[in-house]
C-alpha cells in the first residue's frame, strides 16, 4: 500500500515504515504528526482511490531535524571589482511513516 500525500507544499509517495526527508516541520524528535491532504491511495489489491472519495490520513513520527548540503552562489560584475560569495543550508526534518489510515 502506498499513498501520494502533500507535506509542507510538496508531494511525496509514501509507504508504511518508510523514512523520508521533508522541509522543516514544527515539533521535536519523537512527536507524532498527521497529514490529512492525501491525493491518491493504492491498496494491496491495486485498488486506486483519488479525489473527494478519499478520506484517509497519513500518520508519521518525527525522527530528527537536520541540515542539507551547503549550496554556494557567486555574484560578480565584470570590470567593477564586485564579487560576493554566499552560502545556504536548507533545514530538513526526517520522518518515519507509521500508518496510512
Amino acid at each position: 500500500m502506498f499513498a501520494i500525500v502533500n507535506i509542507a507544499g510538496q508531494q511525496f509517495k509514501v509507504a508504511k515504515d518508510q523514512e523520508i526527508f521533508v522541509h522543516r516541520l514544527e515539533g521535536e524528535s519523537g512527536d507524532k504528526v498527521e497529514f490529512s491532504e492525501v491525493l491518491l491511495q493504492v491498496d494491496d489489491n491495486n485498488k486506486v482511490v483519488t479525489g473527494k472519495d478519499l478520506k484517509s490520513t497519513v500518520k508519521a513520527e518525527i525522527i530528527t531535524h537536520a541540515l542539507g548540503d551547503k549550496v554556494t552562489a557567486l555574484k560578480k560584475k565584470r570590470r567593477k571589482g564586485y564579487r560576493r560569495k554566499f552560502g545556504f543550508r536548507q533545514h530538513f526534518t526526517k520522518i518515519r511513516i507509521s500508518e496510512i489510515a
